[in-house]
Parts: C-alpha cells; sequence; structure tokens
C-alpha cells in the first residue's frame, strides 16, 4: 500500500461532495461529467458557460497541481493509443447504456439515496474489478 493517502483522499471526497452539493444548489443540476459535456456539445445553447467552466476545471486543475503542488507524482500511462481509444469508446458506449458516469451515479445519485444510481454503481465497480482481473492476471500470463 505505498499509495495509501487517507488524509488527501478525504479531503479531495470532501472538495468533490462540496462541489456536486454547491452544483445541484445553485443549478439544481447533477454533477455528472456525461451530461455535462454532453450538454456543452449538444445543438441546445443553454448552461453553456458553467458547463464550459467545470470542464475546463476538469482539465487544467490537474495540470496546475502538478505544476504548483508540492511533491506531486507524475502520472505516466503505459498503453498504446489503440488501446486507449477503444477504452474511451466502450467508456462512451456504457455511459449511454447507464444512463450516466459514475460521477453522476456514484457521487451525486447515492447522495440522494438513488436506488437506480446504487445498482448502477454497484455494477460499474463490479464490471471494473473484473476487467482488471482478466487484464492482469487471464491476459497478461498472471502479471
Amino acid at each position: 500500500m505505498e499509495n495509501f493517502t487517507p488524509v488527501s483522499a478525504l479531503i479531495g471526497g470532501l472538495m468533490i461532495g462540496l462541489a456536486s452539493t454547491f452544483l445541484l444548489w445553485t443549478t439544481g443540476r447533477i454533477a455528472g461529467i456525461s451530461g455535462i459535456l454532453g450538454g456543452l456539445l449538444s445543438f441546445e445553447r443553454t448552461n453553456l458557460r458553467w458547463r464550459a467552466a467545470f470542464v475546463v476545471g476538469l482539465i487544467f486543475g490537474p495540470v496546475l497541481v502538478s505544476e504548483f503542488g508540492p511533491g506531486i507524482t507524475p502520472i505516466t500511462i503505459d498503453a498504446d493509443i489503440p488501446l486507449l481509444i477503444a477504452a474511451g469508446l466502450l467508456v462512451g458506449i456504457g455511459t449511454r447504456l447507464g444512463s450516466g458516469c459514475t460521477s453522476g451515479h456514484g457521487v451525486c445519485g447515492i447522495g440522494r439515496l438513488s436506488v437506480r444510481s446504487l445498482v448502477a454503481t454497484v455494477v460499474f465497480m463490479a464490471t471494473a474489478a473484473i476487467t482488471v482481473f482478466v487484464a492482469r492476471h487471464v491476459l497478461a500470463g498472471g502479471v
């Protein structure tokens, strides 16, 4: 458990919870990334400012933290570009099939005591665990 960081994880979780609560209280919208990005890319031209600010923050927030945060370990991704593209497309398809993503269902839906979101989050997490097991132990020969 070399990356066990309970304090920073708690602070990050609290910040996500407060931000999603603030968004719900001020706009009446759920902080689901797929819905926010989908609304930004749709032909409907309402709520563009806060949606754009949200997406810009998602992209540039980690960049700023990595540049100016103390002791931040650089993130490296050792996957091929075609694999990353395929993974992104599969996640997008799953998001459409599940009517939302882990942020919408897992953070906001469970916080609102939605049974649908609880079921969706359990399915997301179980699928992730099975995928990691298959990728690391079945396909990679037990790496």
